[in-house]
């Protein structure tokens, strides 16, 4: 029996060879279409990005940190405080020279040798009392002499004035000439003018004699004695024998600023500090003025009068001259450390818009070393800058760290509780 050749069934998973062998077998899977594509594309993208994103982000975070660290370190620090008020009056305290009211020496009007003195130095003495005499023997001579000048004179005078009232009468009955006359009448007339020269020099002699006394030309102490008895008195060589000083009221001079020379006038108060006298104070006033600024040294000076009568002050001390001004407008008191000194002149720097250094100029008054008044320039509710940097520029940024709002120059309360 013949053997049937049907072919076996072939599984359908089972590839199968065509006579091309050589070429691949179709995997059976359908192609990925172009929307698939294109979605895939756009998912690889969007990762990309947020790793890129996750890397430079902090990097620019870091960056823009660093930025504001950086400006935040390179912007200066600063402390501001308010200017104080200045007080409606104020007390200036000036140095002053003392002076007596009255001082003068004394000088010999005649020559001769002194004969006697009757008061030293430190002695009181009254208006016209002797303080010394001078013995000159030659002007004594002298005005005898001028005298007996005088006594010829009128004689002669006289004898002329008898001739010319004779020839006179004789004129009227033609007993003697009209020159005869008037020869006699010019005569009478030029004894009488010699007369009066020897009479001025008489009066001349007189007081040069009157000048051998020297009398004390008002009440004061005698503060100086050059010459002694027996000394040769030369009226010519201008040396002087005593030299008194009237005490009972003092004349201070003090030189006064330009500042405050408006303030100061006639009839305002002084008061006198001394060392030698610790806590006491010597009323004085205001007399007058020179009414003129010394151009040397800008300063306008005044005379305050003293009362003295108990004589506790000398004449030529060195004193200290409080005087009380009153403000028409208070200044501004701030301290010593918030100035700079600049090269187009003093400024301050006063913050402006909350972070901005504005530097200011300023026109100052008195200056006690700690504070100091500032006259023009500044507003009452500035922000001045304390202890600020050299560096400071106008216009800089700055950082406020702190606002002292106790007075200028006036101690922290730190600085109060740390000195308990």
């Amino acid at each position: 029996m013949s053997q049937s050749t049907h072919p076996e069934p072939r599984d359908p998973q089972t590839p199968t060879q065509d006579h091309d062998s050589h070429l691949p077998m179709d995997s059976g899977k359908p192609p990925i279409s172009g929307r698939k594509a294109i979605l895939l594309v756009f998912v690889l993208l969007v990762v990309a990005v947020i790793l890129a994103g996750a890397g430079i982000v902090p990097r620019l975070r870091a960056r823009t940190t660093l930025q504001r660290q950086t400006e935040a370190l390179a912007t200066p620090d600063v402390i501001t405080a308010k200017p104080t008020l200045g007080q409606p009056s104020q007390e200036v305290v000036l140095p002053g020279n003392i002076y007596a009211y009255k001082d003068s020496p004394l000088y010999a009007r005649t020559s001769g040798y002194l004969k006697q003195w009757y008061f030293d130095i430190g002695a009181h003495v009254k208006q016209g009392q002797i303080l010394a005499v001078i013995e000159s023997p030659e002007v004594d001579q002298e005005l005898m002499q001028a005298k007996a000048d005088l006594a010829t004179a009128e004689a002669n005078a006289g004898n002329a004035q008898i001739q010319s009232k004779r020839y006179q009468d004789l004129l009227k009955s033609n007993a003697v000439s009209k020159q005869d006359t008037d020869t006699f009448t010019t005569q009478a007339a030029s004894t009488s003018t010699a007369v009066k020269s020897a009479l001025a020099n008489v009066q001349r002699l007189e007081q040069l004699v009157g000048f051998e006394k020297v009398y004390a030309p008002f009440d004061g102490i005698i503060t100086a004695r050059d010459v002694d008895t027996g000394t040769l008195i030369d009226a010519g060589a201008n040396k002087e024998l005593f030299h008194m000083a009237s005490e009972s009221v003092l004349r201070v001079y003090v030189n006064v600023p330009q500042i405050y020379a408006h303030d100061c006038v006639p009839g305002l108060s002084a008061d006198l500090t001394f060392d030698e006298y610790p806590g006491r104070r010597f009323q004085g006033k205001i007399v007058r003025t020179s009414k003129a600024i010394d151009p040397t040294s800008r300063t306008l000076l005044v005379e305050v009068d003293v009362d003295n009568s108990k004589g506790e002050l000398l004449p030529g001390a060195y004193t200290q001259v409080h005087f009380k001004l009153s403000n028409a407008k208070p200044s501004l008191i701030i301290p010593v450390s918030t100035l700079m000194f600049r090269a187009e002149g003093l400024r301050v720097g006063v913050v402006q818009s909350g972070d901005t250094a504005k530097l200011m100029p300023i026109t100052i008054g008195r200056d006690d070393g700690r504070v100091v008044e500032v006259v023009s320039g500044l507003e009452s509710g500035s922000e001045v800058i304390q202890d600020p940097p050299d560096s400071l520029i106008d216009g800089e940024k700055v950082h406020i760290v702190k606002a002292r709002m106790q007075a200028a120059g006036q101690p922290s309360q730190a600085q109060q509780s740390g000195g308990k």
